[in-house]
């Protein structure tokens, strides 16, 4: 069967209303996505009653071990991030599959633009890793979405919370703490000059 050059050039721009679409709500979902995952982290460092720990009408409500559905927790470690001129905690990275989350600790701020943290830890180490995904993307060795990036939550101007998605290597996770460390303690220096 033989289409016209009038039926080919409708496909056509069928398929790239299509692919529009799909580029559409793949951001809208990576969005959602994204702010799932800041409400977890947030609900997880706030203080509030278990759901498995609450009465209803003096029955304790089911564990969820007791469900007929296993629910899977993402495994999660936790790894302090400490200055290293006196030891004293500045945040936690935790480590999941999918992110790593460095959460500030509560008595320290910093302000995201102290400096070296767009110049070095954003531009230089977060940039550098996008950069290299980017041609892996562009290679077809890796989908866009699978590419590097990072999230920074803040209370005000002061950063509370950096997410770094799709480290996709092992290698990275060390490289992104050690040197989230290292610029969040010369943020300190930089603050108390």
């Amino acid at each position: 069967m033989k289409f016209s050059e009038e039926q080919i050039k409708g496909i056509v721009a069928l398929k790239e209303s299509l692919i529009e679409q799909i580029d559409k709500h793949q951001e809208g979902i990576e969005m959602i996505e994204k702010n799932i995952t800041v409400l977890d982290l947030f609900l997880k460092n706030s203080s509030f009653t278990k759901a498995s720990k609450l009465e209803i009408n003096g029955d304790t409500v089911k564990k969820p071990e007791e469900r007929s559905i296993p629910i899977q927790k993402p495994e999660e470690r936790s790894i302090p991030i400490k200055r290293s001129n006196d030891g004293k905690l500045i945040a936690n990275a935790y480590v999941t599959p999918e992110q790593v989350s460095i959460v500030l600790d509560n008595e320290i701020l910093i302000n995201a633009d102290t400096p070296p943290f767009k110049s070095f830890f954003l531009d230089r180490i977060i940039g550098e890793m996008k950069k290299r995904d980017h041609a892996e993307a562009e290679d077809g060795k890796i989908q866009r979405e699978l590419m590097i990036d990072y999230i920074i939550n803040k209370n005000g101007t002061n950063i509370r919370e950096i997410i770094i998605k799709n480290y996709r290597q092992k290698e990275r996770v060390n490289e992104l703490i050690n040197t989230a460390g290292w610029s969040l303690t010369r943020m300190l220096e930089n603050i108390n000059k």
